[in-house]
């Protein structure tokens, strides 16, 4: 989760493509997987940034969303053309208008009404200026029909917020410029042409074909007699000529209805990945649609076999093979990553090639940490884009360079700086922490020194110790994959730094200072300042005390066994907030979603119900589990408790909802937890399908009573990638009642 808003003038529509089969249950109203989308789900936020209404294909360089600052606002801002980044500012505005020429402004505010908006349709009716609005998309094109009602002169006014609009008496071309000289290209070609083109600038229009600069503005005008107007537009991030090149390989001909009907048909073939059987219509709401977000980030960028990479500045060749980027690594790592693995491996392995490929564009050759259309932002703590790259390699999969990956993360992490929000390279901190094992934390009020340490963001010296000390744990694997040895070993022992910072009188990781002493007096709901950044990062204490996912089997000894380590998890859900609910915000915006100091709506609390069955208790998982999702995900417009991050807490949802999780990326096994439904089917994408039979569950029948994977008896809480891959099928009696004897040994793979 970020604590960041991006948004720009627009907000919310969605469009997702799916590779959909019939889901297994028999609907009565044969409804699609498609039709469970509710993409107005979330777009309430609880404090931070809500979700939007995204419409795209899957993983589509084209998505929009309606332009309005949130879901509650009465007015919309003109018509989007394209977003250029998840949650991110809109290029170009389309605003249509009926009326005198003496009101026409570069953007047009209306008031709106029966908006419908489906992954992959948009329509709605600008009620006060009578006009019909109907839109569909493919993946780098998209079509408008825009129908008056009014006896009046109609006016389209396209505008470009900073750069260029030119008519040349067939189509309108141009380009907006975003952010590091990264421009996106438009290409509109109206199937009626105007009977006049101006330029609109402060009021007043002018007698010309282009414009350029600030709100560079175009005016197309039509006779009042004007019914209906379509224009299909390309999109590109290479230049007008490939917009255009967009545009006639995908819309050319082709009906806003036409391109509903195909973009149905993606989105269905898509989300069919995963069919389900059983519960309730809104947990099938909540589960698709959850799906439906993991499909939106990250975005192919390749336009006919080419690219243009904002890593180096360039176009390059892609050599057949698609390049991505648009990935909030930190928070996808740890399910969104996963879920792709299991349902798309292709696509995964394009995702990470493409990542090596970044990675030699930049001048530095360090793995990718938030990889965007304008480049790596470099955000957030630490670099886990190297447990993706295990993870990945370890279920198999074969489709990238691991040795160039191997040393781009390898520079990522120990040649780069380790200060959150930076990509300066290794100084002061880093050096102290290859000899000490632990960034040193400062003490309230004490002045930083260190240069490459962001101003708000901080050190946040514990959270970045646990998350290098998983880094390196991940480096360690692939040196081993790699026959790399020593390396292997070095990183092997850096890997336990996490116990550096481990007090053993609290049980808590606790910041210390430069010369060895932990920092006192201590709060582990509230020091540390605006999302206690002073020394953890966006979440307290409370949710780093379990940041080892790596080694789980060594913090439960940390904690003093199984039930010690049980009663420090049963604590954290009981523990109260300690302040009333403004004030505990005010300082930890990110920390919504609480169950006592828990905070169900921050990526790095994902993993924490899990834990329960590395201790003996997976009864308690299931139990937690079921609370979490039933409460927090729902089906309405505040059914996300907090910052979604566009499939980094969709795809826990996903995971969680058909039973299993991956608790520790780089480790080959999933965590079972409680089914929502009866029934689950997997399309692995290799032609084989791992099935899941929870027999009798229900809101009621929450608990594991007995299991068989493929046939054998299961007595652990735990499967391999191994069993999942080859097709297998888990199988489980639920009933309402705990069985505190099933799964009690948990088998850790190291």
């Amino acid at each position: 989760m970020k604590l960041i808003l991006k948004i720009g003038a627009l907000v919310l529509p969605i469009v997702a493509l799916s590779y959909c089969s019939k889901p297994q249950q028999e609907h009565v109203n044969s409804k699609q997987p498609v039709d469970y989308v509710n993409p107005y789900m979330g777009n309430i936020s609880h404090l931070l940034v809500p979700t939007f209404p995204t419409i795209h294909l899957p993983n589509s360089l084209l998505r929009v969303y309606p332009e309005r600052r949130d879901y509650t606002e009465v007015e919309l801002n003109g018509l989007p053309l394209v977003v250029t980044s998840h949650r991110g500012s809109s290029a170009f505005n389309l605003s249509p208008f009926q009326g005198e020429g003496n009101e026409l402004r570069p953007i047009i505010s209306y008031s709106y009404d029966q908006e419908k908006l489906t992954p992959y349709s948009y329509s709605v009716y600008l009620d006060e200026q009578d006009i019909q609005v109907d839109f569909a998309l493919s993946h780098q094109s998209a079509a408008y029909e825009i129908q008056f009602e009014k006896e009046a002169p109609v006016y389209l006014i396209l505008n470009s917020r900073n750069g260029a609009m030119a008519w040349d008496g067939k189509a309108i071309s141009g380009y907006q410029l975003i952010e590091n000289n990264t421009k996106v290209y438009l290409y509109m070609v109206p199937e009626d042409l105007p009977q006049k083109v101006s330029t609109l600038k402060g009021g007043n229009l002018a007698e010309a074909a282009n414009a350029e600069g600030r709100d560079a503005c175009l005016v197309l005008n039509y006779p009042q007699e004007t019914g209906k107007v379509s224009l299909r537009y390309g999109i590109s991030f290479i230049d007008e000529k490939q917009a255009k090149a967009n545009l006639e390989r995908e819309v050319a001909g082709k009906t806003v209805a036409d391109l509903q009907a195909s973009g149905r048909e993606t989105w269905n073939k898509a989300l069919g990945k995963i069919s389900i059987g059983g519960g309730t219509d809104d947990q099938q709401t909540v589960f698709y649609t959850s799906l439906y977000r993991c499909y939106e980030r990250p975005v192919c960028i390749s336009e006919d076999g080419r690219y243009y990479s904002a890593f180096d500045g360039q176009v390059h060749n892609d050599n057949g093979r698609p390049f991505y980027t648009d990935d909030w690594i930190w928070d996808s790592y740890r399910a969104h990553h996963p879920l792709r693995i299991l349902i798309d491996p292709q696509t995964e392995e394009d995702i990470l090639h493409s990542f090596v490929l970044m990675a030699g564009q930049m001048e530095n050759n360090w793995w990718p940490t938030f990889p965007e259309i304008t480049g790596d932002s470099r955000r957030m703590n630490s670099n886990h884009g190297v447990a993706s790259v295990i993870d990945a390699w370890r279920k198999g999969l074969r489709g990238f360079d691991l040795e160039k990956a191997y040393q781009a993360c390898k520079g990522a992490i120990m040649e780069k700086t380790l200060a959150p929000w930076s990509g300066k390279p290794a100084g002061e901190l880093d050096a102290f922490y290859k000899e000490h094992g632990y960034i040193p934390a400062l003490r309230e009020g004490e002045e930083e020194t260190i240069p490459e340490v962001h101003p708000f963001e901080r050190r946040q010296p514990v959270a970045v110790t646990l998350g290098t000390a998983y880094d390196q744990w991940c480096l360690a694997q692939i040196a081993e994959e790699l026959g790399k040895t020593e390396e292997a070993q070095y990183f092997d022992k850096a890997s336990l730094n996490y116990q550096n910072l481990f007090n053993p009188e609290t049980k808590f990781f606790h910041p210390k200072d430069s010369n060895g002493k932990f920092i006192e007096p201590f709060d582990y709901r509230f020091s540390g300042g605006m999302g206690a950044r002073g020394f953890y990062g966006e979440n307290n204490a409370w949710i780093y005390r379990w940041d080892v996912q790596h080694n789980i089997p060594d913090l439960i000894n940390l904690m003093g066994g199984k039930e010690e380590f049980v009663k420090n998890l049963d604590a954290m859900f009981t523990e109260p907030l300690g302040r009333g609910k403004y004030a505990f915000y005010a300082q930890l915006p990110d920390h919504t979603g609480n169950v006592g100091q828990f905070s169900m709506a921050n990526e790095p609390s994902l993993h924490i119900p899990y834990l329960y069955n590395y201790a003996g208790q997976p009864w308690k998982t299931q139990k937690r589990l079921r609370k979490l999702l039933d409460e927090w995900f729902r089906n309405d417009l505040m059914g996300v408790p907090g910052d979604e991050d566009g499939g980094g807490i969709s795809s826990f949802v996903v995971f969680s909802a058909m039973g299993f999780y991956p608790v520790t990326p780089g480790n080959p096994e999933y965590s079972i937890g409680s089914p929502l439904f009866e029934k689950i089917s997997v399309d692995l994408g290799n032609g084989k399908t791992f099935e899941i039979e929870a027999k009798n569950a229900s809101p009621e029948n929450k608990y594991i009573q007995s299991a068989t994977l493929t046939g054998q008896t299961l007595n652990q809480p735990s499967i391999s990638h191994e069993a999942v891959a080859a097709g297998g099928k888990l199988v489980l009696e639920m009933g309402p009642k705990a069985n505190k004897d099933w799964g009690i040994k948990h088998v850790h793979k190291e």
